[in-house]
C-alpha cells in the first residue's frame, strides 16, 4: 500500500506532518518521537517579524499591546526555553533538528509586511531547511485599509521571500478574504509553491473582573475541518500549488477526507498536544486500514476524487449546501 505524497516537490512517505507549534518543534526529543511515530515532515515553530525587528518603533504596537492577537505570541503557550529564541538561535535550531532527523524541515516566518526581515528567508534556507512556511497573521484595523491592499501585501511578502531563497514557499492563508478564491490564483500565479489553508486566529476575550483583554487558546476541534475542506476541494485542480489541510485534523477519517478533495498533506497540532506524538503511528494505521478495506492501493487513487470538479454534487461546496442543511434541521436534535 502505497502511502507517499507529493508536497511543494518534497516526496513524503504519509501526507501526515505535525505543524508550528512550539510545544511541538522546540525540543529536539518530541521532533524525533514524531519522526519515530511516523511523520513525513515537520513544520517548526514561527520567527517573529518582531523578535527580528525588536528596535522598530513599532515594537511598543505589535509587541507589547498587541502581543496577544497573534496565533503562537508568547503569552499563548507556557515560557519555554526555545520558543522565544532569536534570530540567530532560531537558525542553529533549524541547522540542528536538520542534523538530527531524515525528514523534511520546513521553516516558518511569521509577519505583518515586506520588509528587511524577509531576508531572513535566506538565512533559513542556510540553515538547511528544506522548505518555507510564510504565515501573514495580520489583522486590518484601520478603516483606511482596503480589501485590494490587504491581498496586494500577501503577494508583495510572497515575491519578496520567492526572490530570497531557491527553497518551496507556503502561503499560510487565512479564511476571511473577500475572494478566496482570487486571491489563492493571485498567489499562485506570483510563484506561491504551496497554499496552506487555514491558519486560526485566536479571537480575544475579557476578564470582567480585571476589565482586560485576555488571550484565549483554544486547540481545535473535528467541526473545523469543515473550511479547509471546502475550499481545498474548490481550488483543487484550479492552482499549481501545493494544497496543504490544518486545523481541525483529528483522526483517520479528518485525514483521508482531506486528502480526496485535494489536499496534498494534512498538517496536525492540536491532537498531538492533546495525545502526544504516539497519536501519529494510531492515525496512520487507521488510514490503512481504511484503504485496506475500501480496495484503495495508494493516496493517488483517493486524491481529489471528492473535490468541487470530481463530486457528483459539486454545488455542495456552494450555497446549496447552506440550502439543504438549513432545511435538513431536526429541532428534536436538540432536545
Amino acid at each position: 500500500m502505497d502511502l507517499t505524497t507529493k508536497y511543494m516537490g518534497l516526496e513524503l512517505k504519509n501526507p501526515l506532518v505535525p505543524s508550528a507549534a512550539a510545544p511541538l518543534s522546540s525540543d529536539l526529543g518530541t521532533i524525533r518521537a514524531l519522526e519515530d511515530a511516523g511523520a513525513s515532515a515537520i513544520v517548526m515553530f514561527s520567527l517573529f517579524e518582531e523578535q527580528i525587528n525588536r528596535e522598530a518603533e513599532e515594537l511598543d504596537h505589535y509587541l507589547v499591546r498587541s502581543t496577544d492577537s497573534y496565533a503562537e505570541a508568547i503569552t499563548y503557550f507556557p515560557d519555554l526555553e526555545h520558543y522565544n529564541l532569536g534570530p540567530d538561535e532560531y537558525m542553529e535550531h533549524i541547522a540542528i533538528t536538520k542534523e538530527a532527523v531524515d525528514i523534511p524541515v520546513i521553516g516558518s516566518l511569521n509577519g505583518v509586511s515586506p520588509g528587511g526581515w524577509t531576508d531572513y528567508a535566506k538565512k533559513i534556507e542556510q540553515a538547511g531547511a528544506d522548505a518555507l512556511e510564510v504565515n501573514l497573521y495580520y489583522i486590518p484595523a484601520k478603516p483606511d485599509v482596503a480589501a485590494g491592499d490587504v491581498e496586494r501585501n500577501y503577494v508583495d511578502v510572497l515575491a519578496e521571500v520567492k526572490r530570497s531563497v531557491t527553497i518551496p514557499v507556503a502561503m499560510k492563508l487565512h479564511p476571511f478574504f473577500s475572494s478566496m478564491f482570487d486571491t489563492a490564483m493571485k498567489l499562485d500565479e506570483a510563484g506561491a509553491d504551496g497554499l496552506v489553508l487555514f491558519n486560526r486566529f485566536y479571537q480575544p476575550d475579557i476578564d470582567l473582573e480585571m476589565l482586560e483583554v485576555k488571550p484565549s487558546i483554544q486547540l481545535s476541534s473535528p467541526v473545523e475541518i469543515r473550511l479547509p475542506l471546502r475550499w481545498i476541494a474548490i481550488l483543487y485542480g484550479n492552482v499549481d500549488s501545493s494544497l496543504a489541510a490544518t486545523s481541525g485534523i483529528h483522526d483517520a477519517a479528518s485525514v483521508l477526507k482531506c486528502l480526496m478533495v485535494g489536499a496534498d498533506v494534512t498538517m496536525l497540532c492540536s491532537e498531538l498536544l492533546r495525545r502526544g506524538p504516539s497519536r501519529l503511528g494510531q492515525i496512520e494505521a487507521d488510514i490503512r486500514n481504511w484503504m485496506e478495506e475500501h480496495e484503495y492501493d495508494s493516496i493517488e487513487m483517493m486524491k481529489g476524487s471528492m473535490s468541487h470538479r470530481s463530486c457528483p454534487e459539486p454545488a455542495a461546496f456552494e450555497r446549496a449546501n447552506y440550502m439543504k442543511t438549513i432545511q435538513s434541521f431536526d429541532r428534536h436534535q436538540t432536545v
